[in-house]
């Protein structure tokens, strides 16, 4: 019997089932890291991030941003891909309310654990008016309104290029006291 290729894969995929959720990937710093989760009856916060009119960034701008008083080193490491990555989400084919809300709940959930650098997946688009590129210059308005965001910028090549971004966070009160101790011991 001579199957095409359509027939072999589907055969070959024929108890494969689809993944519920692909819109969120996140790693933790330690396998042993549970993600927190809410307690009952505590209230979200609402989710701050604007929506309406968008000026759209062309494509052929690149997407960076970096708040007053980081170093001009930070971005520029953050930039060759020097950080190690925390967390990821993707945002990929979404549309722009639930990228918007996917956003939110990513950046609360990387606050709470204490994550440094994420990678954003957005997608590559062949025209500035395409999803993706609308979905992109939506994250360069959105991300500047998240306090943590300290910089952000184009993904190297292995983790998406033009279609991703990185975003560097502010360190947390607990990490900067866990880091100031750290040193204080090296000193003595």
């Amino acid at each position: 019997m001579n199957l095409d290729d359509n027939d072999l894969f589907r055969d070959a995929m024929g108890d494969v089932t689809p993944l519920k959720d692909t819109t969120t990937t996140l790693w933790l710093k330690s396998p042993s890291t549970k993600a927190p989760r809410h307690p009952p009856g505590e209230s979200e916060q609402e989710n701050f991030l604007t929506r309406g009119y968008l000026e759209i960034v062309p494509l052929n701008t690149p997407l960076e941003y970096k708040a007053d008083g980081i170093q001009q080193g930070i971005l520029d490491k953050l930039r060759r891909g020097e950080y190690a990555l925390d967390a990821s989400l993707n945002l990929l084919r979404q549309p722009v309310e639930t990228c918007r809300q996917a956003l939110f709940s990513f950046m609360m959930q990387a606050h709470k654990q204490g994550l440094r650098n994420l990678l954003i997946i957005h997608g590559k688009g062949r025209d500035d008016e395409s999803h993706a590129n609308i979905v992109r210059s939506y994250l360069a308005r959105w991300l500047p309104q998240f306090e943590d965001v300290q910089t952000f910028c184009v993904a190297q090549t292995q983790h998406g290029g033009g279609g991703a971004l990185y975003v560097g966070l502010r360190k947390t009160d607990k990490a900067r006291l866990e880091n100031r101790e750290r040193h204080a011991k090296r000193s003595r």
